[in-house]
């Protein structure tokens, strides 16, 4: 969430920033700003009834201890009737302060000064590319029918047990999820991360404080009898864990990593993209979150970079690094690298993680501070990134390695996995 005084001292520069990510309702800033400026009056015009009942109540005990019960009595007719104006007063301040936060969360986070201008994916900025693109043998074929070949992961029974876009793994399968899941996690805590496994549903204040809420509430999957929700990414937990509290300076970063099964609705998708595991409904993803000096967080971001980078290096993908341009970016990040592996049979590009800066969008919804120098309360920063999702890693891992007898396991995962070849 935006802070009022940054929309208040920066007006301009907030719309224009905001037309990067073409939001359209531009004018929401000047209303919100002028629903502080009626906050503010309120809230004097209250204070100042407050100053008066003050004064009037401190004269009755003096009036009273004088024997002037006449004068008393007057005095708390005055502090009656004062206080009655206060509560329409106070009525109205409340009501400004949250039609004020209604139109708040409304407005996405700014995009930060290097944010390309472009609406669609294909504007997106490739900063780097690394690995080699596999030249697959002859008679190769997509994940979808190396998966029936070896029998390791079942849509059909999905289907029956769900439905559509909940694959079962098995045998193999089962054991290729496991063995990333467990190396993804190694990776992360090996680099100063702390592991945590969280609860896959949470509640409507943890999924309103990443931003989940009120932008993306159709994409989830919501039980009504209890008001929870099934979580889309770990983050939405992990960031959560240190919401309404102020963090000493000393013990930042926190940097915290976590599995978890993710959920997501992803209602309009059809077509050839959404084949075999492209796109499902339920899958698994390794998370990686920090909470950091504002000073720091880019450099943060960079680094997170590098990690996730250094993963996918280490599992012998080719792949492709992208700045999203202002128009792809999600509703709370300020700056967003989109990772991409290289599906040689579907000869395409499949996302596989998003690093994001999130700025200080999230901890003021969740009133994340640390006290600084001065012992002054401040804001942290908070990012995010996938380390990884599994369902494209496992698609381009299938394709890319496939062979006449089999399908190739990276040196990387071996350990895990337990042998170099699915036979």
């Amino acid at each position: 969430m935006l802070q009022v005084q940054v929309l208040r001292q920066q007006t301009e520069e907030v719309k224009a920033r905001l037309a990067v990510k073409h939001f359209a309702a531009l004018e929401l800033v000047d209303e919100i700003v002028a629903l502080d400026d009626e906050r503010k009056k309120l809230q004097q015009e209250s204070d100042t009834i407050q100053s008066g009942i003050n004064s009037a109540s401190k004269e009755i005990g003096q009036l009273m201890a004088k024997g002037n019960k006449e004068e008393a009595e007057a005095r708390k007719q005055q502090v009656a009737d004062l206080k009655a104006s206060q509560k329409p007063v106070a009525d109205k301040m409340a009501e400004t302060e949250k039609t004020l936060q209604e139109k708040l969360v409304l407005l996405p986070n700014l995009p930060a000064a290097i944010v390309p201008v472009g609406k669609t994916p294909a504007e997106n900025l490739v900063v780097r590319e690394g690995g080699a693109k596999p030249v697959l043998p002859e008679g190769s074929v997509p994940h979808w029918d190396l998966i029936k070949k070896y029998d390791i992961v079942d849509f059909e029974t999905g289907v029956k047990l769900t439905g559509s876009g909940f694959p079962l793994y098995k045998g193999q399968g089962a054991k290729l999820q496991r063995a990333m899941i467990q190396y993804f996690l190694d990776y992360n805590t090996a680099a100063g991360y702390t592991e945590y496994l969280p609860p896959l549903m949470v509640n409507e204040a943890s999924a309103y404080g990443t931003g989940q809420l009120p932008d993306k509430e159709g994409q989830m999957y919501y039980m009504p009898a209890d008001n929870f929700y099934m979580i889309p990414t770990a983050e939405v937990p992990v960031t959560n864990i240190y919401r309404d509290e102020i963090l000493k300076e000393e013990n930042l970063p926190v940097k915290m990593t976590a599995y978890s099964a993710c959920f997501r609705r992803e209602a309009g998708s059809f077509g050839k993209d959404v084949r075999g595991l492209n796109r499902v409904h339920q899958f698994d993803k390794v998370e990686i979150v920090q909470l950091v000096l504002p000073s720091t967080s880019y450099e943060t971001l960079d680094g997170m970079v590098a990690h996730v980078e250094g993963l996918l290096q280490s599992l012998e993908l080719p792949y492709r690094i992208l700045r999203l341009c202002g128009g792809d970016m999600s509703f709370a990040s300020a700056l967003t690298y989109d990772f991409e592996v290289y599906s040689a049979a579907q000869e395409k590009w499949l996302e596989v993680s998003s690093v994001s800066n999130f700025e200080s969008f999230q901890t003021n919804r969740m009133k994340i501070r640390y006290k600084d120098g001065n012992g002054k309360t401040q804001l942290l920063h908070s990012l995010n990134g996938s380390s990884l999702a599994l369902p494209r890693i496992m698609a381009s891992l299938l394709e890319n390695n496939q062979f006449a007898e089999g399908i190739r396991i990276p040196a990387a995962l071996q350990p895990y996995f337990g042998k170099a070849v699915i036979s």
